[in-house]
């Protein structure tokens, strides 16, 4: 039931390139600084996560997790605190593991199917007895993670979590990764290896004798990247498996609180098996929206300054409470 077929979303005209859709707002977006206040929690394995607080006093809290190699300060990110902040939310943006600045202290980090991070944040969160209610924004890997998180848990979900928002999510993570690694996207992934590559060399100063960077040049994408360090770092025998175990997909029917999932699609990131809409149309919970455009973490609007993404994301947390 659950599949919006009209989405409303309006591609600028200057925009209905799907790379300059997912390039633009990186480029040129300009967006206000968050009043974030910083708290560092840690966790059960001795490690710690930084939360960028934007507070407003409210009894109702949005936590935002950023994508693959982003922080609490991308543009994105910010967007989407402002619009909730406006409308009278607490939000907490979530910096995953060596993504706040600092590298985290052992020696994994973080992957697209990490969801004990976040359901430590939700306790956390939770344990401070301010908020009635908790709602989930995920972009991209954040995505992922939250569409997991939401399944894994299912019904055993905390009480107080009543909602989630997961936008451009690449849901079947091995095909997804074989898109990405096309032509097509070699400026993204060229991108990506180097960002990661720079977060590997922090960490090979505090485990000189787990991380060998002998050849690095040579990986080309994320097949050679996860086999290579993600996997063996995680507990995964091979990129293929970590990909199989970590994919959202396979847990969104287990999603127990209202959820809305944005893929546009002409999203360059994504393979078909990343629009569930099988899933979707005998879902209780499970909302699938697909624009005809919008590329990835895109849904540029030149008309507000609030993108489609942020309203929609809005609208629907709102219906939830």
């Amino acid at each position: 039931m659950p599949l919006v077929k009209n989405s409303d979303y309006e591609a600028p005209m200057l925009l209905r390139n799907r790379h300059l859709m997912t390039i633009y707002p990186t480029l040129f977006r300009r967006i206000k600084p968050a009043a974030y206040e910083r708290q560092r929690i840690t966790t059960d394995d001795g490690d710690f996560l930084d939360l960028d607080f934007s507070v407003r006093g409210s009894d109702r809290v949005v936590v935002i997790l950023h994508g693959l190699e982003g922080d609490a300060s991308r543009k994105y990110v910010l967007g989407m605190v402002q619009i909730f902040n406006a409308a009278g939310f607490d939000t907490v943006s979530m910096n995953f593991r060596g993504c706040s600045g600092e590298p985290n202290k052992q020696l994994r980090f973080y992957h697209s199917g990490e969801t004990g991070d976040l359901d430590a944040v939700v306790q956390h969160i939770a344990a401070l007895e301010k908020y009635s209610s908790i709602h989930l924004v995920g972009f991209s890997l954040g995505g992922n993670v939250t569409l997991k998180y939401l399944g894994e848990k299912g019904t055993l979900l905390h009480p107080r979590v009543k909602s989630g928002v997961a936008i451009s999510v690449p849901c079947d993570l091995v095909t997804s990764s074989t898109e990405l690694a096309k032509p097509h996207n070699s400026i993204y992934m060229n991108r990506f290896i180097r960002s990661l590559g720079q977060k590997l060399a922090l960490k090979q100063q505090l485990y000189p004798e787990a991380i060998d960077l002998r050849g690095f040049e040579l990986i080309k994408n994320f097949r050679q990247f996860d086999d290579r360090y993600t996997a063996p770092l995680h507990g995964f025998p091979d990129a293929l498996e970590y990909w199989r175990r970590c994919s959202s997909l396979g847990f969104l029917h287990r999603i127990s609180v209202p959820t809305l999932l944005i893929n546009a699609k002409d999203d360059p990131f994504l393979s078909k098996e990343c629009y569930p809409y099988e899933i979707a149309a005998s879902h209780p919970f499970l909302y699938l929206e697909t624009p005809e455009r919008g590329g990835h973490v895109g849904f540029v609007s030149f008309r507000d300054y609030h993108y489609w993404t942020e309203k929609r994301a809005l609208e629907f947390t709102c219906s939830c409470l």
